[in-house]
């Protein structure tokens, strides 16, 4: 049974294999008969096609020639036409013409770009050159754009920089309008419209600011400023401020207060450094000022005696009681621009002379009031006083005479004094908060009335402070909150921005400008020192 089985098995694997044989023939005809066809139907599809696509380019060249014709009627034609010759021929002799201007130009940018021209031109050298340029060569003939710079009408081949140059000279011909921004173009000087041209020129060039601000004149109305970081951010004090100033290098400020504490501060507008902090352990400073000259730092108290910091050594020496005076504060003074004398206020109106270099009393000056405040002149050779009296008195140092005495006008009592660095105008406040500004010629010679009289203030003048050029005054009153303005010399006219609005000042007791007028430093009595940008002015 089992051999029957297979048998009948085979039979039927037979059958199937040929049946399966027979279909795989039929299908293999049918697919060969359908690609013939196919290629019987390409063969004439293309036919037609290329007779289309020739009908159609010919249509567009036709028309393309025809706008062509129109552009030249209407704008002119870019290339110089050939008289005598058919323009619509496609022969080379016909398109090629030799272009004599950008010759000229080629000059400019030969030997690897070095400017040759005339010698009125600037020597230019280019900064960095390929060196594959002169390896390799270009076919300007073949391309048609590319036919308009050629110098020979059978010229080829040329090299990179060959035809880096010509391309350049190409440019500089077709576009004009760009010389203003080459750097060695000549103006004729003689012409004003040629200098107003160069002027505009010399703007356009630059990326700086259109109106460069300098310390020429500052104009009256509102100040431009901006807030700057506290200068003392990084250490406040813990009690009021009665000192701050500016080192003769503008990078340098210290401040003084209440808290025994002299700090030095590094001053850059963003962090403010602090460089070093001193502890007096016996005096409160009232008051502590750099030497003119930067050598050393003078502070005091309402002590007999006052401390002299050497900047140089950082060293601290203790002075006084001065020999044969009594006085038990010496908190008030002031040092002369030549930094050779200290004056400072003494009791019933004397005036305390003390060498800057040997720390020694080498004379007294007697008012007829009491002494309230001082300022130095004439480069430190003179010294002007007022006090109880409301009067002014001029001293020459020389001499150690009183040279002239004069009343300070609607004045009782004067309590500050300050003069202009040239020294040809002073301030003096009164306790009424009054301010009289004076021209000292016209003051020695008679004529007591002031130029100026500020009422801004209600309460007494505690501190006065002209800036490096003398074109601003602050005045402050150290008895109200925000009692403090700032005063246009030129115009005599009080700034109406200043001070801001929103009250941050405080109680203002001293302020500083730095040498260059771009920095304005405030110490209040808060125990913080405020620092203002003054922008008129480009140097700290």
């Amino acid at each position: 049974m089992a051999t029957l089985i297979s048998q009948n098995a085979a039979v039927k694997d037979r059958v199937k294999k040929i049946k399966r044989k027979a279909l795989d023939e039929s299908l293999q005809l049918d697919v060969v008969q359908e690609m013939e066809n196919s290629k019987d139907l390409d063969v004439v599809k293309p036919k037609k096609k290329k007779k289309e696509l020739i009908e159609n380019k010919q249509a567009e060249i036709e028309q393309e020639m025809e706008m062509k014709k129109l552009e030249n009627a209407l704008f002119g034609s870019l290339h110089p036409v050939e008289f005598g010759k058919d323009n619509d021929g496609n022969e080379d002799s016909a398109l090629f013409f030799t272009d004599r201007s950008a010759n000229s130009v080629l000059s400019v940018y030969e030997e690897d770009g070095i400017i040759v021209g005339t010698d009125e031109q600037i020597q230019r050298k280019p900064v960095w050159v390929d060196e594959e340029e002169e390896k390799t060569n270009i076919n300007i003939a073949k391309v048609n754009r590319l036919r308009k710079i050629r110098q020979e009408e059978d010229e080829t081949l040329i090299s990179g920089s060959e035809y880096v140059s010509r391309l350049r000279a190409q440019h500089v011909k077709m576009n004009p309008s760009t010389e203003w921004a080459r750097q060695d173009r000549n103006y004729n000087s003689d012409e004003d419209s040629d200098q107003e041209n160069g002027d505009v020129d010399s703007i356009l060039q630059t990326t700086q600011d259109l109106v460069v601000k300098s310390s020429a004149k500052l104009l009256p109305g509102l100040l431009e400023y901006s807030r700057l970081v506290d200068a003392n951010a990084q250490d406040p004090s813990s009690g009021p401020i009665n000192s701050v100033q500016f080192h003769r290098n503008g990078q340098l400020l210290l401040t003084g207060g209440l808290d025994k504490k002299l700090r030095f501060f590094q001053i850059d507008g963003k962090r403010n450094t602090k460089i070093q902090t001193i502890f007096v352990d016996d005096c409160p400073i009232r008051k502590a000022s750099f030497t003119p000259d930067g050598s050393q730092v003078i502070l005091s108290g309402r002590r007999k005696f006052f401390y002299s910091f050497d900047l140089v050594k950082a060293k601290m020496d203790k002075i006084g009681p001065l020999v044969g005076r009594d006085e038990k504060s010496l908190e008030t003074f002031e040092i002369s621009p030549d930094s050779n004398t200290i004056a400072f206020l003494g009791n019933e109106g004397y005036i305390l002379l003390v060498s800057s270099k040997t720390k020694e009393l080498i004379g007294t000056l007697k008012m007829n009031g009491t002494a309230r405040a001082l300022a130095f002149t004439n480069g430190g050779q003179q010294l002007m006083s007022t006090g109880g009296d409301g009067q002014i008195y001029h001293w020459d140092l020389r001499t150690m005479t009183c040279f002239h005495k004069g009343v300070d006008d609607g004045c009782i009592t004067g309590t500050a004094l300050g003069s202009s660095p040239n020294g040809n105008i002073f301030a003096a406040g009164s306790d009424s908060g009054i301010v009289n500004i004076y021209n000292r010629d016209e003051f020695l010679g008679g004529n007591k009335k002031p130029i100026k009289t500020i009422e801004n203030l209600t309460t007494k003048v505690d501190f006065m402070r002209f800036n490096s050029d003398a074109q601003i005054l602050a005045i402050c009153s150290s008895m109200k909150k925000n009692s403090m303005k700032l005063v246009h010399i030129p115009s005599f006219t009080v700034f109406s921005n200043w001070p801001p609005s929103n009250r941050t000042l405080q109680y203002p007791r001293c302020l500083d400008f730095s040498p260059g007028g771009g920095m304005m430093a405030m110490g209040n009595a808060a125990g913080h020192v405020l620092l203002y940008k003054l922008n008129h002015y480009q140097h700290a």
